[in-house]
């Protein structure tokens, strides 16, 4: 019983902790022609606009979308928030949160089980509003505009491969986590540091998906790309690749 006991004790405090980092991140929205995205942002300590800072953006999964502007901070937003990573690597990070309707990409049906991924001519209304937010933090706060880094989970990582293919001067490096892209798009960031995650039993997002983006960016010359696969591990790869000690060195260490 006294086992029982210490273990409840230790998780309820490791989510008071959790909770309180989180609310380092302030509650915004950005407004454009009448479109509202809901997002949080955290600014580094002693945040001081006459020096630059790195620029992350973290874009969620299906199930953290909605309007509560709290939900997407379930998973990643504890990775920067806490002590450690805020005194190494100050940086201006971002959340937006997806509408509940809304999904960062646009998918077909699914073929054989699989996610079709489409080359849409236009971004998803929800990822235009990203990357306007982007834009606008670029513009009015101290952002080093050559250390923009871009990752996501699931829904996210499919919304990270997408911004980069779509934008891939605008950022340094990326990170997508059990994520997936049309192979016809990745030609634009061959020459991008991307980090690939996924899990070897994710029945959600197949890993076929990931290892084919690693696998086709490989044959068009990229030498910045990596696919790192977690065996016997499901849809919540992003556990494992949060736990790696240099996921955050080697991003913070990609500059354009």
């Amino acid at each position: 019983m006294k086992k029982i006991f210490s273990i409840v004790t230790f998780l309820l405090f490791i989510s008071l902790i959790t909770q309180g980092q989180n609310e380092l991140y302030l509650k915004k929205q950005f407004v454009n022609k009448g479109d509202t995205l809901h997002y949080r942002v955290l600014f580094p300590d002693n945040y001081d606009k006459s020096k630059s800072y790195p620029l992350v953006l973290f874009l969620h999964g299906a199930g953290e979308r909605g309007k509560d502007n709290e939900k997407q901070l379930i998973h990643g937003a504890s990775l920067f928030s806490n002590i450690t990573t805020r005194t190494n690597y100050p940086a201006i990070v971002l959340f937006p949160q997806c509408p509940a309707n809304g999904f960062w990409v646009k998918l077909g049906d699914k073929i054989n089980g699989n996610h079709n991924f489409l080359i849409a001519s236009a971004p998803d209304k929800s990822l235009e509003l990203v990357i306007k937010l982007v834009d606008f933090y670029k513009k009015n706060e101290a952002v080093d505009n050559k250390r923009l880094y871009v990752l996501g989970i699931s829904m996210g990582g499919m919304g990270t491969f997408d911004l980069i293919c779509r934008y891939p001067k605008t950022f340094a490096a990326a990170v997508p986590i059990c994520g997936g892209v049309n192979l016809e798009r990745l030609e634009k960031i061959r020459k991008m540091p991307v980090r690939i995650y996924h899990g070897g039993s994710d029945n959600v997002v197949l890993p076929e998906n990931s290892r084919n983006a690693f696998n086709q960016l490989k044959l068009i010359g990229s030498k910045k790309v990596e696919y790192i696969e977690f065996p016997g591990v499901g849809h919540n790869s992003w556990t494992k690749a949060f736990e790696q000690k240099n996921f955050l060195s080697w991003m913070f260490s990609q500059k354009k």
